[in-house]
């Protein structure tokens, strides 16, 4: 099931990056998991009051918070994916359930 989420998420991740002259180095997965991040915190902190709303309205921040979870989502799974890491194993090892599918 993840494997194929993040097949998906490299296909995509991919072409954007050949077209737009991307780089995806071995540091690029980090580093860009860690801005998606920051963009996930700022987004929460306008949803919480502590950020300014620039105009926003509850359901622009609504929509905002999810888009910002899926990028840290997909920028998990290509960072795993690129380095090779069985997160289904990992999740049966830390959270004890087994992945279906």
């Amino acid at each position: 099931m993840l494997k194929t989420l993040a097949e998906k998420f490299e296909t995509a991740s991919g072409q954007y990056a050949a077209e737009h002259g991307i780089e995806r180095d071995d540091d690029w997965f980090i580093l860009k998991l860690q801005e998606e991040m920051g963009e996930l915190t700022q987004i929460w902190n306008r949803a919480k009051g502590r950020g300014r709303r620039k105009g926003m309205s509850d359901a622009d921040i609504a929509t905002a918070l999810a888009d910002e979870v899926a990028d840290v989502l997909g920028h998990i799974l290509l960072f795993a994916n690129r380095n090779g890491l069985d997160l289904n194993a990992a999740i049966e090892r830390k959270w004890r359930f087994r992945l279906e599918g």
